[in-house]
């Protein structure tokens, strides 16, 4: 199987951020729990209202859930540092990276660019870049078949397929051209009133 597709899928879609780097993963939950275990966080806090899949990482990855009240824009942190973790999922906006940060951006099929499924994360460090890319495949790096390798990562089966990103790459011109919806806090409803977190 051939990643070419998604190594340029994940230069332009950094480029668009102005990132200089792009790891492409499977869902946007999967690029947060990724950047969670890979600074081994020990809890996370959340905004009342978001998606419901980002508190939920809290109870997989056994790490303490904390809310807070918030009227979030296109993006929120889940921790302090060392380097803060952004669901970016319903951002797009040119040149919106943060340095020294992981921006997770979403292509769920309700977002601006529309994929169904997958998502991404950006960040400024080449080393964090390359854990990252072996932790979403497996522990391996792609393009080259796994037996050769000497698997030294942890890894998750959260890569994103090459067809997925061929779909990205033939819908990114007109993502960029057009102007995406400005979602509303308001567009979730308070989590914390639903049974499974009481």
């Amino acid at each position: 199987m051939s990643f070419e597709a998604v190594t340029k899928f994940e230069n332009e879609v950094a480029n668009f951020f102005g990132s200089p780097y792009a790891i492409a993963v499977d869902s946007c939950t999967h690029g947060l729990e990724l950047c969670i275990r890979l600074q081994n966080l020990d809890s996370i806090t959340v905004p009342k209202r978001t998606y419901i899949s980002v508190p939920f990482l809290a109870n997989k990855l056994q790490i303490g859930l904390h809310w807070r009240d918030e009227n979030w824009q296109d993006f929120y942190h889940l921790n302090e540092g060392p380097r803060k973790i952004y669901d970016a999922a319903v951002l797009w906006k040119q040149d919106s990276y943060i340095e020294n940060s992981f921006m997770c951006v979403s292509f769920q099929y309700r977002k601006h660019l529309s994929l169904g499924r997958g998502g991404i994360i950006l960040t400024d460090s080449k080393e964090d870049a390359i854990i990252l890319k072996k932790m979403s495949y497996d522990g391996r790096l792609p393009n080259v078949p796994w037996r050769e390798q000497n698997i030294d990562t942890f890894g998750y089966h959260y890569y994103m397929t090459p067809e997925v990103a061929t779909l990205g790459l033939d819908k990114l011109p007109k993502a960029i051209e057009s102007t995406p919806k400005k979602w509303v806090v308001t567009d979730w409803p308070d989590l914390t009133n639903m049974e499974i977190f009481k």
